[in-house]
C-alpha cells in the first residue's frame, strides 16, 4: 500500500473482492426471480430451470463463501473500488447502464429484433469511442436478425413482438 507521500509501505494491496461479488449476487437475485416465474410452465421445462437454477445458486454460493474466508484471512477487502477506478470510465459505464435499462424498458414496444439491434449498435459504438461504425452496423444487424431466427423462429419463446415479428410471423 501507498502512504500519504504515494510511498510504497511494504504491506502487500489487498484484493477488493466486494466489487467482484456484483454480478454473482445480481446473478442469485435473478434466478431466484426465475424460479418465481416458472410455476406454469410445462413441468420438463421447471425440472431443466431448477436444475440449472440450482448448479448457478451452488456456484454462487461458494464464491461468496470463498471471498468471505479471504476477507477473514485478510487476503482480500469488501471494497467496491474497482467499480469506479479508473474514474475516466464512469461516465461510459453509467451510459451503458442506461442503454441497458432502456433497452429492458423499450423491449415491449419495439419488439425484440428491433430494440436489439438499436442496443447493440450504440453500446458497441458507445464502447469503441465511435470507431469501426460499418463493422459495428453490420455486426448488430447480424446478431439481431439472428437472435431472431434463433429465439423467435426456432425456439418459438415468449419475446416481446415488434413490428418486425408481427411483420415477418406469416412468413416463418
Amino acid at each position: 500500500m501507498s502512504d500519504e507521500n504515494g510511498q510504497n509501505s511494504g504491506k502487500p494491496e489487498k484484493h477488493s473482492a466486494g466489487a467482484e461479488l456484483v454480478l454473482p449476487i445480481a446473478g442469485l437475485i435473478f434466478t431466484i426471480y426465475y424460479f418465481t416465474t416458472i410455476i406454469d410452465v410445462p413441468w420438463t421445462a421447471q425440472v431443466s430451470a431448477f436444475f440449472v437454477g440450482t448448479i448457478l445458486i451452488g456456484l454462487i454460493i461458494a464464491l461468496i463463501v470463498r471471498t468471505t474466508l479471504a476477507v477473514r484471512r485478510g487476503d482480500s477487502s469488501w471494497s467496491v473500488a474497482p467499480l469506479i477506478a479508473p474514474k475516466s470510465y464512469v461516465p461510459k459505464r453509467l451510459a451503458l447502464l442506461g442503454l441497458t435499462l432502456s433497452y429492458v424498458f423499450f423491449i415491449e414496444w419495439g419488439g425484440f429484433t428491433i430494440t436489439t439491434f438499436l442496443f447493440l449498435l450504440c453500446a458497441m459504438l458507445l464502447l469503441s469511442g465511435g470507431k469501426n461504425k460499418g463493422l459495428i452496423l453490420s455486426l448488430s444487424l447480424a446478431l439481431s436478425v439472428g437472435g431472431y431466427f434463433l429465439f423467435i423462429v426456432a425456439f418459438n419463446t415468449r419475446f416481446p413482438r415488434g413490428p418486425v415479428e408481427t411483420m415477418l410471423h406469416g412468413v416463418f
